[in-house]
């Protein structure tokens, strides 16, 4: 399993934690596209898209990838020329991923049209054909319900963009990235419940006359772990002080939903576990912690 990292921050904080995961080798530096801290609105949220544009210019290896942007909150012609942009600033290191949304507040205190889920989807997958449309080596319109793009080839064509699908649905999300994804990026989850989606995103990919094996599978979560229990209960008071929520509720919630976290050999035996549904990386959410801290995390969860 590779190991990649997401972080989000001011872009000081985000440079050195890019350099250090492409130091330490990592596949792929990761930032949330969000206009709210959540929990907290008086904390500054950045453009992160315009971050991993800068950061592409300070980095030499390391794949970037957006993780996620919500689709209302740019059209997909936006979307596409962002991508292809970055695409060239990165020479072919930047995935671009999309999501319906979720994070009611910013959308309601920006005021960002926020229509029902059903709705979002549907802009999704819009979305998600436009892009494939204008990305195509000629022209190739689309006319959909939310958007539209006029038969011509609006260029550039990039070198490397991949395009990612992220979210928790159980079945309209694996089915959209069966159909349209290089990457499908589950939100981290019990073995059981990562193996079904993969086969649901299989399934999707077959009967639109994909392979399945054309689509990366990864895994993005909280990175609360380890191998000393003194450090994993810092890093805990660390997640508990960021987000309001008591240690041992965010444990019993991790417990539940069989996040791969914990001290000693835990975090590591549960990463092979998503390893063995089909995981291929695995995202570390340092949302909590700064760079000083990362060699601390990311030990815990490497193989023994």
């Amino acid at each position: 399993m590779e190991f990649a990292i997401q972080f989000r921050g001011d872009f000081e904080d985000a440079l050195r934690s890019a350099k250090w995961a492409e130091h330490a080798g990592l596949a792929a530096f990761a930032m949330p596209d969000h206009y709210l801290q959540r929990g907290d609105t008086s904390k500054p949220a950045w453009d992160h898209l315009v971050h991993l544009a800068a950061l592409a210019r300070e980095t030499d290896r390391i794949e970037l990838v957006s993780l996620v942007t919500a689709v209302n909150f740019r059209h997909p012609a936006v979307l596409y020329k962002m991508g292809v942009t970055l695409d060239e600033v990165s020479n072919g290191r930047f995935s671009l991923g999309i999501g319906a949304g979720w994070f009611d507040q910013e959308f309601e205190l920006f005021g960002f049209d926020y229509p029902d889920l059903s709705t979002r989807y549907e802009m999704t997958e819009e979305a998600l054909q436009y892009i494939r449309a204008a990305l195509s080596d000629e022209a190739r319109p689309f006319h959909g319900e939310h958007y539209r793009l006029a038969d011509f080839d609006p260029g550039p064509n990039p070198k490397n963009l991949r395009l990612v699908v992220g979210g928790t649905g159980d079945t309209k999300t694996p089915r959209l990235a069966g159909m349209y994804a290089d990457e499908y990026n589950i939100y981290v989850c019990g073995p059981r419940e990562y193996s079904a989606k993969a086969q649901t995103a299989a399934a999707a990919a077959e009967s639109a006359g994909r392979q399945p094996d054309e689509i990366s599978l990864t895994a993005a979560g909280p990175a609360v772990a380890a191998r000393e229990e003194s450090d994993y209960r810092r890093i805990l008071k660390e997640v508990a002080e960021l987000t309001g929520v008591s240690p041992d509720r965010i444990e019993e919630t991790y417990r539940e939903r069989e996040f791969p976290h914990g001290f000693g050999s835990q975090p590591a035996e549960m990463a092979a576990a998503l390893e063995e549904a089909g995981c291929q990386r695995l995202y570390l959410q340092m949302f909590a912690v700064g760079p000083e801290q990362f060699d601390i995390v990311l030990d815990a969860y490497a193989p023994r």
